[in-house]
């Protein structure tokens, strides 16, 4: 008998893998961890609000997702060429500026 859920473990499986993979691997993944370990740490210490809870979570979920995203277009281009290509260099330089964007974005919210 076949689970119907299988498919679905494997797609989770894997999503974890590459988690893993980030967080070994790519050292602004570890950055960004550290610092939201910081920010969560701080957040019990002051005793924020729900809504600051909320705000804070969504903020870190969407910096860690922006930096995983960035991070697939690194690898998948370098699994293309690892030679100089200037349009592979605006590839990269346009997914980094993606993760520069919300951080500056992120940090003025919250001002």
């Amino acid at each position: 008998m076949k689970i119907p859920f299988h498919k679905h473990t494997i797609s989770i499986k894997h999503a974890y893998d590459g988690l893993l993979w980030s967080i070994r691997t790519q050292p602004n993944y570890r950055v960004h961890l550290l610092l939201s370990s910081v920010a969560i740490i701080l957040g019990f210490t002051l005793a924020i609000s729900y809504i600051e809870w909320i705000v804070i979570l969504m903020l870190i979920t969407m910096g860690l997702v922006i930096e995983t995203l960035n991070t697939g277009l690194e690898a998948t281009t370098d699994a293309i060429t690892r030679e100089w290509r200037e349009e592979i260099k605006i590839a990269k330089d346009v997914s980094a500026a993606a993760m520069l964007t919300f951080a500056i974005g992120a940090t003025i919210f919250l001002q």
